[in-house]
């Protein structure tokens, strides 16, 4: 009797289903969003250079890199200081992703702002870059009181699993000028200004001051951004800050917060943590990355 009883329900669950008679609809909407999620991380990376004594040389640490990426696996991830050999080194060794970026002195000169994407999963439609000046167009322009460039590079991308468009920007401040930080902060807020409202915005960076600062309420309160440290469902390793300096296990503290991933209002984090990750004392770079595991809204 139990057995036909259960025969009858199924078959009654898919006549009803197949007639319409139940929110298909809802069951669909509910996967579609869960195919909409997405793991972003951002990461400062330490230029190359003959300063850093052992164990942090990039060499030394190069695999470490690695390691971490391939461990949290992000989707899509913004890096800030890498040089171009740093960046052909990721490359080689994360081949399942591409990347966007060029230089801030043009070309494959300076440090790079470089995104790196799953290229089985997303396509890049329309990427550019701009400098933070009062000549965003202009190659390597400086203003402000920095004495290196500043620049963002942003990429609008179709996320083939869903076929849906979404952009991700990605940005460096200075690390002396009070004045650059506050303008590149107005600037960016002002650019995004330019994209399609409809789609979801991500934007990523080291933006070198803390979320009480100034450019972090430029972006957070007159922008049209959400700090996603603040809005997260849960937040791992709140008591660190992002900088360590090849030293401080504690990255400064928490309000040394100085790597933030901010979206628009069509973007929802369900976690945000900073990752610590060291292996046998060795941290893979000066700054701990910041990595997210968000949904996008349409």
């Amino acid at each position: 009797m139990k057995r036909a009883m259960k025969s009858f329900l199924l078959f009654a669950f898919a006549f009803l289903l197949l007639g319409g008679l139940l929110p298909v609809s809802s069951y669909a909407a509910a996967q579609e969003d869960s195919v909409r999620e997405l793991r972003v991380m951002t990461y400062n990376l330490r230029y190359l250079n003959t300063t850093d004594a052992s164990p942090h040389t990039w060499a030394e640490r190069r695999p470490t890199v690695r390691q971490l990426i391939r461990n949290e696996q992000p989707d899509i991830f913004g890096t800030q200081e890498a040089v171009y050999q740093q960046l052909k080194d990721v490359d080689e060794d994360l081949p399942e992703y591409d990347w966007i970026g060029l230089g801030r002195e043009g070309g494959s000169k300076g440090e790079f702002m470089a995104i790196y994407f799953n290229k089985t999963r997303f396509s890049p439609l329309e990427y550019d870059h701009y400098w933070l000046s009062d000549t965003p167009d202009e190659v390597g322009s400086m203003s402000w009181g920095n004495t290196i460039p500043r620049m963002v590079t942003w990429v609008k991308f179709l996320d083939r699993k869903t076929n849906k468009q979404f952009y991700f920007v990605n940005t460096h401040f200075d690390h002396r000028s009070v004045e650059a930080r506050e303008k590149s902060a107005a600037l960016i807020a002002e650019k995004i200004k330019e994209f399609n409202p409809e789609l979801p915005v991500l934007l990523t960076g080291d933006f070198n001051t803390g979320p009480d600062s100034q450019p972090h309420q430029t972006l957070t309160n007159e922008g049209p951004f959400t700090d996603l440290w603040d809005s997260a469902e849960i937040k791992k390793n709140e008591h660190l800050g992002t900088f360590n300096g090849f030293r401080d296990p504690t990255g400064g503290g928490s309000a040394n917060k100085i790597d933030w991933i901010l979206s628009n209002d069509k973007a929802k984090a369900k976690s945000i943590e900073i990752l610590n990750y060291q292996k046998n004392g060795q941290f893979p770079s000066d700054h701990y990355p910041v990595i997210a595991d968000l949904t996008l809204h349409y």
